[in-house]
Protein backbone atom coordinates (compact mmCIF):
# COMPACT_ATOMS: atom_id res chain seq x y z
CA UNK A 1 0.00 0.00 0.00
CA UNK A 2 2.85 2.72 0.72
CA UNK A 3 4.69 1.71 -2.41
CA UNK A 4 1.50 2.21 -4.33
CA UNK A 5 0.83 5.48 -2.73
CA UNK A 6 4.43 6.65 -3.05
CA UNK A 7 4.08 6.56 -7.08
CA UNK A 8 0.96 7.77 -7.16
CA UNK A 9 2.64 10.80 -5.18
CA UNK A 10 5.53 10.90 -7.22
CA UNK A 11 3.66 11.26 -10.39
CA UNK A 12 0.85 13.82 -8.86
CA UNK A 13 2.99 15.96 -6.56
CA UNK A 14 1.68 19.27 -5.22
CA UNK A 15 -0.96 19.47 -3.07
CA UNK A 16 -0.81 16.05 -2.33
CA UNK A 17 0.50 14.96 0.03
CA UNK A 18 -1.97 16.52 2.69
CA UNK A 19 -0.67 16.75 6.51
CA UNK A 20 -1.90 13.79 8.51
CA UNK A 21 -3.58 16.00 11.23
CA UNK A 22 -5.09 17.91 7.99
CA UNK A 23 -9.17 18.07 9.35
CA UNK A 24 -10.19 16.98 5.81
CA UNK A 25 -8.98 12.96 6.96
CA UNK A 26 -11.60 12.00 8.80
CA UNK A 27 -14.62 12.75 6.05
CA UNK A 28 -16.98 10.62 4.17
CA UNK A 29 -19.31 11.70 0.85
CA UNK A 30 -20.66 9.60 -0.99
CA UNK A 31 -22.87 12.55 -2.59
CA UNK A 32 -22.36 14.30 -5.88
CA UNK A 33 -20.80 17.15 -4.07
CA UNK A 34 -17.18 18.85 -3.95
CA UNK A 35 -14.94 17.22 -2.61
CA UNK A 36 -11.21 17.80 -1.57
CA UNK A 37 -8.20 15.90 -3.29
CA UNK A 38 -6.76 15.16 -6.77
CA UNK A 39 -9.01 14.45 -9.74
CA UNK A 40 -8.67 11.46 -12.23
CA UNK A 41 -10.20 13.78 -14.70
CA UNK A 42 -6.72 15.80 -13.79
CA UNK A 43 -4.67 13.01 -14.37
CA UNK A 44 -2.32 11.65 -17.22
CA UNK A 45 -2.94 7.82 -17.54
CA UNK A 46 0.15 7.08 -15.98
CA UNK A 47 -1.20 8.75 -12.49
CA UNK A 48 -4.67 7.78 -13.03
CA UNK A 49 -3.50 3.91 -12.91
CA UNK A 50 -1.33 4.91 -10.20
CA UNK A 51 -4.58 6.28 -8.56
CA UNK A 52 -6.39 2.83 -9.21
CA UNK A 53 -3.88 0.38 -8.33
CA UNK A 54 -3.54 2.16 -4.78
CA UNK A 55 -7.72 1.64 -4.40
CA UNK A 56 -6.81 -2.32 -5.42
CA UNK A 57 -4.80 -2.57 -2.11
CA UNK A 58 -7.41 -1.70 -0.23
CA UNK A 59 -10.18 -3.63 -1.41
CA UNK A 60 -10.51 -7.81 -1.89
CA UNK A 61 -10.79 -8.37 -5.93
CA UNK A 62 -14.38 -8.70 -6.33
CA UNK A 63 -15.15 -5.45 -4.56
CA UNK A 64 -12.41 -4.01 -6.44
CA UNK A 65 -14.66 -4.76 -9.70
CA UNK A 66 -17.51 -3.60 -7.65
CA UNK A 67 -15.90 -0.47 -7.21
CA UNK A 68 -14.79 0.03 -10.37
CA UNK A 69 -18.49 -0.33 -11.83
CA UNK A 70 -19.86 1.95 -9.50
CA UNK A 71 -17.70 4.37 -10.97
CA UNK A 72 -19.00 3.64 -14.55
CA UNK A 73 -22.21 3.68 -13.54
CA UNK A 74 -21.81 7.37 -13.18
CA UNK A 75 -21.71 7.41 -17.65
CA UNK A 76 -25.21 5.21 -17.28
CA UNK A 77 -26.58 7.58 -15.13
CA UNK A 78 -25.35 10.66 -16.81
CA UNK A 79 -27.36 9.16 -20.10
CA UNK A 80 -30.85 8.41 -17.86
CA UNK A 81 -30.68 12.00 -16.88
CA UNK A 82 -30.16 13.51 -21.04
CA UNK A 83 -26.92 14.67 -19.87
CA UNK A 84 -27.57 17.54 -17.24
CA UNK A 85 -25.52 17.36 -15.10
CA UNK A 86 -22.00 16.30 -16.86
CA UNK A 87 -21.40 13.08 -14.57
CA UNK A 88 -18.11 11.29 -15.78
CA UNK A 89 -16.92 8.20 -14.67
CA UNK A 90 -13.18 9.69 -13.92
CA UNK A 91 -14.85 12.49 -11.58
CA UNK A 92 -13.39 10.46 -8.39
CA UNK A 93 -10.74 12.13 -6.65
CA UNK A 94 -7.87 11.01 -3.99
CA UNK A 95 -6.09 12.19 -1.55
CA UNK A 96 -3.17 11.21 0.68
CA UNK A 97 -2.71 12.59 4.39
CA UNK A 98 0.77 12.09 5.63
CA UNK A 99 4.36 10.25 4.77
CA UNK A 100 3.69 6.90 3.24
CA UNK A 101 5.12 5.07 5.70
CA UNK A 102 4.69 6.61 8.69
CA UNK A 103 1.40 7.90 10.29
CA UNK A 104 -0.26 8.53 6.80
CA UNK A 105 -3.95 7.34 5.02
CA UNK A 106 -5.48 7.90 1.72
CA UNK A 107 -8.97 7.92 0.67
CA UNK A 108 -10.16 6.97 -2.95
CA UNK A 109 -13.99 8.92 -3.37
CA UNK A 110 -16.71 10.46 -5.61
CA UNK A 111 -20.42 10.09 -6.16
CA UNK A 112 -21.19 6.23 -4.46
CA UNK A 113 -18.07 5.57 -3.62
CA UNK A 114 -15.75 5.82 -0.48
CA UNK A 115 -12.96 4.38 0.59
CA UNK A 116 -10.54 5.15 3.64
CA UNK A 117 -7.57 4.13 5.00
CA UNK A 118 -5.48 4.50 7.48
CA UNK A 119 -1.84 3.12 8.59
CA UNK A 120 -0.01 3.24 11.65
CA UNK A 121 2.92 1.71 12.85
CA UNK A 122 2.70 -0.87 9.93
CA UNK A 123 -1.19 -1.18 10.57
CA UNK A 124 -4.18 -0.54 8.40
CA UNK A 125 -7.54 0.41 10.19
CA UNK A 126 -9.70 -0.11 7.05
CA UNK A 127 -13.31 2.02 7.55
CA UNK A 128 -15.45 3.40 5.70
CA UNK A 129 -15.67 1.65 2.84
CA UNK A 130 -19.02 2.73 1.15
CA UNK A 131 -20.23 1.33 -1.83
CA UNK A 132 -23.45 2.65 -3.85
CA UNK A 133 -25.10 2.01 -6.99
CA UNK A 134 -27.56 3.86 -9.41
CA UNK A 135 -28.84 2.16 -10.52
CA UNK A 136 -28.84 -0.22 -8.61
CA UNK A 137 -29.96 -2.60 -11.23
CA UNK A 138 -29.98 -2.67 -14.93
CA UNK A 139 -31.77 -4.99 -16.55
CA UNK A 140 -33.07 -6.33 -20.33
CA UNK A 141 -36.06 -8.30 -20.13
CA UNK A 142 -35.82 -11.04 -17.51
CA UNK A 143 -31.82 -11.21 -17.61
CA UNK A 144 -29.68 -8.49 -15.43
CA UNK A 145 -26.87 -6.53 -17.19
CA UNK A 146 -25.83 -5.09 -14.11
CA UNK A 147 -25.76 -5.48 -10.30
CA UNK A 148 -23.11 -4.49 -8.32
CA UNK A 149 -24.47 -5.03 -4.80
CA UNK A 150 -26.56 -8.38 -5.78
CA UNK A 151 -24.48 -10.22 -2.95
CA UNK A 152 -24.99 -7.42 -0.68
CA UNK A 153 -28.70 -7.48 -1.07
CA UNK A 154 -29.43 -11.17 -1.77
CA UNK A 155 -27.85 -12.58 1.44
CA UNK A 156 -30.19 -9.97 3.38
CA UNK A 157 -33.29 -11.01 2.06
CA UNK A 158 -32.10 -14.93 2.59
CA UNK A 159 -31.82 -14.04 5.82
CA UNK A 160 -34.82 -12.44 6.49
CA UNK A 161 -37.07 -14.98 4.65
CA UNK A 162 -35.30 -17.22 7.37
CA UNK A 163 -35.98 -15.58 10.37
CA UNK A 164 -39.30 -17.14 12.59
CA UNK A 165 -41.57 -14.90 12.66
CA UNK A 166 -41.41 -13.58 16.55
CA UNK A 167 -37.56 -13.24 15.00
CA UNK A 168 -38.98 -11.37 12.42
CA UNK A 169 -41.18 -9.15 15.08
CA UNK A 170 -37.91 -8.09 16.88
CA UNK A 171 -35.88 -7.45 13.30
CA UNK A 172 -38.66 -5.12 11.80
CA UNK A 173 -38.07 -2.07 13.30
CA UNK A 174 -40.32 -0.08 11.08
CA UNK A 175 -42.50 -0.55 8.19
CA UNK A 176 -41.32 2.72 6.92
CA UNK A 177 -37.27 2.87 5.36
CA UNK A 178 -35.08 6.11 6.75
CA UNK A 179 -34.68 8.29 3.17
CA UNK A 180 -30.98 6.92 4.13
CA UNK A 181 -28.01 4.90 5.58
CA UNK A 182 -28.75 6.44 9.27
CA UNK A 183 -25.08 7.63 9.89
CA UNK A 184 -25.12 9.65 6.57
CA UNK A 185 -21.87 11.55 5.75
CA UNK A 186 -21.10 11.74 9.12
CA UNK A 187 -17.43 11.49 10.09
CA UNK A 188 -18.47 10.00 13.49
CA UNK A 189 -20.45 6.50 13.39
CA UNK A 190 -22.14 6.00 16.61
CA UNK A 191 -24.96 3.37 17.71
CA UNK A 192 -28.29 3.29 16.20
CA UNK A 193 -31.55 2.57 17.89
CA UNK A 194 -33.40 0.16 17.99
CA UNK A 195 -30.93 -2.29 17.61
CA UNK A 196 -33.40 -5.34 16.64
CA UNK A 197 -33.02 -8.67 17.45
CA UNK A 198 -29.91 -10.07 18.83
CA UNK A 199 -27.94 -13.00 16.98
CA UNK A 200 -28.46 -14.50 20.36
CA UNK A 201 -32.38 -15.85 19.78
CA UNK A 202 -31.60 -16.51 16.04
CA UNK A 203 -32.43 -20.20 14.78
CA UNK A 204 -29.35 -22.20 13.63
CA UNK A 205 -30.22 -21.25 9.99
CA UNK A 206 -31.04 -17.18 10.61
CA UNK A 207 -27.65 -16.84 12.73
CA UNK A 208 -25.83 -18.90 9.59
CA UNK A 209 -26.94 -16.10 7.03
CA UNK A 210 -26.51 -13.28 9.72
CA UNK A 211 -22.32 -14.24 9.56
CA UNK A 212 -22.94 -14.48 6.31
CA UNK A 213 -24.26 -11.20 5.80
CA UNK A 214 -21.45 -9.65 7.79
CA UNK A 215 -18.84 -11.92 5.60
CA UNK A 216 -20.26 -10.36 2.43
CA UNK A 217 -18.87 -6.86 4.01
CA UNK A 218 -15.91 -7.93 5.81
CA UNK A 219 -14.36 -9.30 2.37
CA UNK A 220 -14.75 -5.82 0.58
CA UNK A 221 -11.42 -5.73 2.26
CA UNK A 222 -8.38 -7.78 1.71
CA UNK A 223 -7.99 -11.68 3.62
CA UNK A 224 -5.39 -10.28 6.16
CA UNK A 225 -7.33 -6.98 7.13
CA UNK A 226 -11.04 -9.11 6.80
CA UNK A 227 -10.22 -11.60 9.22
CA UNK A 228 -9.01 -8.56 11.89
CA UNK A 229 -12.05 -6.98 12.30
CA UNK A 230 -14.71 -10.10 12.15
CA UNK A 231 -16.83 -9.90 15.46
CA UNK A 232 -18.33 -12.58 17.65
CA UNK A 233 -21.62 -13.33 15.88
CA UNK A 234 -23.08 -13.73 20.07
CA UNK A 235 -22.68 -9.24 19.90
CA UNK A 236 -24.65 -8.63 16.76
CA UNK A 237 -27.93 -7.19 16.16
CA UNK A 238 -29.98 -6.91 12.79
CA UNK A 239 -32.82 -4.32 11.95
CA UNK A 240 -34.68 -4.23 8.61
CA UNK A 241 -37.00 -1.17 8.29
CA UNK A 242 -39.87 -1.32 5.27
CA UNK A 243 -41.47 -3.76 3.10
CA UNK A 244 -39.69 -7.51 3.09
CA UNK A 245 -39.65 -8.00 -1.05
CA UNK A 246 -36.93 -6.97 -3.47
CA UNK A 247 -38.15 -4.06 -5.43
CA UNK A 248 -39.41 -2.32 -2.74
CA UNK A 249 -37.51 0.80 -0.91
CA UNK A 250 -36.06 -1.07 2.38
CA UNK A 251 -33.34 -0.90 4.94
CA UNK A 252 -31.38 -3.28 7.08
CA UNK A 253 -28.40 -2.55 9.22
CA UNK A 254 -26.09 -5.09 11.30
CA UNK A 255 -23.96 -3.43 14.60
CA UNK A 256 -21.44 -4.92 17.03
CA UNK A 257 -19.80 -3.47 19.70
CA UNK A 258 -16.97 -2.02 16.81
CA UNK A 259 -19.18 -2.55 13.87
CA UNK A 260 -21.93 -0.77 11.68
CA UNK A 261 -23.27 -2.14 8.79
CA UNK A 262 -26.08 -0.14 7.00
CA UNK A 263 -27.67 -0.83 3.31
CA UNK A 264 -30.50 1.23 1.81
CA UNK A 265 -32.46 0.78 -1.21
CA UNK A 266 -34.97 3.48 -0.68
CA UNK A 267 -35.05 6.22 -3.26
CA UNK A 268 -36.65 4.44 -6.08
CA UNK A 269 -35.99 0.77 -4.88
CA UNK A 270 -33.27 0.72 -7.62
CA UNK A 271 -30.84 3.20 -6.21
CA UNK A 272 -28.30 1.59 -3.10
CA UNK A 273 -26.97 2.60 -0.62
CA UNK A 274 -24.31 0.36 1.40
CA UNK A 275 -21.52 1.32 4.22
CA UNK A 276 -18.95 -0.60 6.72
CA UNK A 277 -18.13 1.38 9.64
CA UNK A 278 -16.27 1.01 12.65
CA UNK A 279 -17.83 3.45 15.35
CA UNK A 280 -14.85 3.10 17.29
CA UNK A 281 -12.31 2.70 15.17
CA UNK A 282 -12.73 4.63 11.58
CA UNK A 283 -10.22 6.70 10.05
CA UNK A 284 -7.86 4.63 12.53
CA UNK A 285 -8.80 5.74 15.88
CA UNK A 286 -8.17 2.27 17.41
CA UNK A 287 -4.47 2.10 15.59
CA UNK A 288 -3.69 6.40 16.97
CA UNK A 289 -5.07 5.58 20.18
CA UNK A 290 -3.09 2.75 20.97
CA UNK A 291 -0.23 4.48 19.20
CA UNK A 292 -0.30 7.67 21.71
CA UNK A 293 -0.61 5.37 24.64
CA UNK A 294 2.88 3.45 24.27
CA UNK A 295 4.56 6.12 22.63
CA UNK A 296 3.62 9.66 24.07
Amino acid sequence: MAAEAREFLALVGPPLPYPFDDSGRRWIEYRPRTRPGVSLAALEVPARKAALRLLATGLSPHAYAQALSIMSLEEVLDRSEGYRRGRHLNDFWVSVFGTPGSSWGWRFEGHHLSVSMTVVGGRVSPAPVFLGANPARVSYGAHVVSRPLAPEEDVAFALLAALSPTERSLAVVSEVPPADIESGASAAAVPLSPAGVSATVLNPAAGALLAALVEVYLDRLPAPLAEELSPGLEELRFAWAGPERPGAPYYYRVQGSDLLIEYDNTDTGNHAHSVLRRPSSDFGADLLAEHRSAYH
